[in-house]
C-alpha cells in the first residue's frame, strides 16, 4: 500500500488574519474607506462651517484665493478625505501591488480621442444648451475674461477637485463594488455615499448658506446619483482611465462656475441645480437602456452557446 503526500500551493493558502483594528480593515475595506473619508473630511471641514463663512459661530473670515474662500476652507478637508483613506486603505489591504493598481489607473491617459471629446466639448455643450431651456432662452455672449479662465480653470479643478476625490470614488471605491455587485447596483451604491460626503458643506458658502432654499440639496443628492450612473460608464469604457473620470467631474463644475454665470445671469441657483439633475438623469437613463444596465462592464462567462456567439461577436461589452 503506498501513501501519496498532497501538498497544496502556497498561493492557494489563507493568508492569516490580521489582529486588531488592521484586521477590520482588511476585512472589509470598503466601510472602512466610506467611514475613514468622511471622517477626515467632516473633521476638517468643521472650522468653515463654524466660521463667518457658515453658521457664523466663531467670528472668523476665511481669506479669499483667487476671489473665493473655498479653496482655503473646502481643499484641506476634501484633500484629507478620499484620495488619502484610498492610499491608506489600499496601502493596508493590499500592499504594493495594490497601490501600483491603484495609481497606473491615475496615468491611464491613453483613450480614444472620443472620449476626450466628451469631456471636453460634450459636457459643456450639454449644460448650455440646457441653461437656455431653463432660462427660457435668456442668453448673452460670454465675456472674453470668462473665455480666457476657462483653461486655467480646468487645470486647477483637475489638481483640486479631480485629484482630491476621484482616485477614491472612481479609483478604490468603484472596482471594488462592481467586484460584488451588479455594474448598476454599484452605481446606486456609490452615488447616495457621494452626495452625503458633500453634506456639510451646504451649511457653509460652498452650498449657499444661509439663502439656499432645501430644494438645492435634493436636486443635488439627486444630481450625484444620476450622474454617478454616468461618471461609471466613462470610466468602465475607457479601460478604467481616472484622467477620463476626473475631466468628466470638472469639466461641470468649470463650466458651471466660469462659463454659465456668464452665459445666464438671470439662472437662479435653485433652477441650476434643478436641470443639473434632470441632465444626469435623462443622460443615466439613456446609458443605461442603452447598455442594459451593464455600463460598460464585459457580460460574464458565457453559460450558453447563444451568450458565447453575442461575446465572441463582440457584443459582450456595452
Amino acid at each position: 500500500m503506498t501513501s501519496h503526500t498532497i501538498i497544496q500551493p502556497l498561493n492557494t493558502l489563507a493568508p492569516p488574519e490580521r489582529p486588531g483594528l488592521v484586521g477590520v480593515i482588511a476585512r472589509h475595506p470598503l466601510i472602512s474607506f466610506f467611514v475613514l473619508a468622511n471622517a477626515l473630511s467632516w473633521l476638517a471641514w468643521i472650522p468653515y462651517i463654524l466660521s463667518n463663512n457658515g453658521l457664523g459661530l466663531w467670528d472668523y473670515d476665511f481669506p479669499e484665493l483667487l476671489g473665493t474662500t473655498q479653496l482655503l476652507g473646502v481643499l484641506p478637508g476634501a484633500y484629507l478625505g478620499p484620495i488619502t483613506s484610498a492610499l491608506l486603505i489600499t496601502a493596508l489591504v493590499d500592499g504594493r501591488p495594490g497601490l501600483r493598481r491603484w495609481a497606473g489607473r491615475l496615468w491611464r491617459w491613453r483613450v480614444n480621442w472620443r472620449w476626450y471629446a466628451l469631456a471636453l466639448l460634450g459636457v459643456p455643450a450639454a449644460l448650455i444648451a440646457g441653461s437656455f431651456v431653463f432660462s427660457g432662452g435668456a442668453v448673452q455672449a460670454p465675456s472674453i475674461a470668462a473665455l480666457a479662465f476657462l483653461l486655467p480653470g480646468l487645470v486647477l479643478q483637475m489638481i483640486t477637485t479631480g485629484l482630491a476625490e476621484e482616485p477614491g470614488w472612481r479609483d478604490f471605491a468603484l472596482p471594488r463594488l462592481q467586484d460584488r455587485f451588479s455594474p448598476l447596483a454599484a452605481s446606486f451604491i456609490l452615488g447616495p455615499l457621494w452626495a452625503l460626503w458633500h453634506m456639510p458643506l451646504f451649511l457653509t458658502e460652498w452650498g449657499g448658506y444661509p439663502d439656499a432654499d432645501w430644494t438645492r440639496i435634493v436636486y443635488f443628492a439627486g444630481f450625484c446619483i444620476a450622474f454617478n450612473v454616468v461618471m461609471s460608464w466613462v470610466f468602465n469604457r475607457t479601460n478604467q482611465s481616472l484622467p477620463i473620470s476626473m475631466l468628466l467631474h470638472v469639466g461641470v463644475n468649470n463650466t458651471a462656475s466660469i462659463l454659465l454665470p456668464d452665459m445666464y445671469p438671470t439662472l437662479d441657483e435653485e433652477t441650476f441645480s434643478l436641470m443639473l439633475m434632470i441632465l444626469a438623469a435623462t443622460s443615466a437613463a439613456i446609458i443605461v437602456l442603452a447598455t442594459r444596465g451593464r455600463l460598460g462592464v464585459p457580460i460574464p462567462a458565457a453559460t450558453s452557446p447563444v451568450v458565447a456567439t453575442a461575446i465572441d461577436s463582440g457584443h459582450g461589452r456595452r
